[in-house]
């Protein structure tokens, strides 16, 4: 049985949605609490490689962390598609610590995290949402998201709940 637990930052980036501000304070607030209760903290990084797009284009500022994330681990993967799970390196890191609960804070709440939430509860493992640290392009759509989630097998609680 897997026993570990990990906390994931996904796309807090410079080029993600300015609404990340709403949620940075208690997003590190999770990420304290995650250290103290000595879990793996993983951030992940998206990154376009269509030559149309100009958001999230490797090497530039826009892809760059959020400047007022904390980042208190070297476990950063890169990803291209919204999921997660298409980062080989990232699901072998989950396979060689054991890890068989994630908690998930983050952006874009219709995309990257519902995709990674989805294939997380697919693939068996178990999922909480902090869902006063996840946001979105369109701040309307956050609870139909929350529903969503808890449709597919999600957990989604405050942080004062989660951790």
């Amino acid at each position: 049985m897997k026993t570990n637990k990990a906390l994931v930052v996904i796309d807090l980036q410079n080029d993600i949605t300015k609404n990340y501000k709403k949620i940075i304070a208690q997003v590190n607030n999770a990420i304290d609490r995650a250290a103290e209760s000595n879990m793996h903290i993983v951030y992940i990084k998206h990154y376009n490689l269509s030559e149309k797009t100009r958001t999230f284009k490797p090497d530039t500022k826009g892809a760059e962390l959020v400047p007022e994330l904390k980042v208190v681990s070297e476990n950063i993967f890169d990803k291209f598609k919204a999921s997660a799970l298409t980062n080989e390196a990232f699901v072998d890191f989950i396979r060689r610590n054991d890890i068989g609960e994630f908690y998930i804070v983050g952006a874009d709440a219709t995309v990257c995290v519902k995709s990674t939430c989805y294939n997380l509860v697919k693939s068996g493992y178990k999922v909480r949402v902090i869902l006063d640290c996840v946001t979105s392009y369109d701040l309307k759509k956050l609870d139909e998201m929350f529903a969503y989630y808890v449709d597919k097998g999600c957990e989604v609680h405050p942080l004062e709940k989660c951790m």
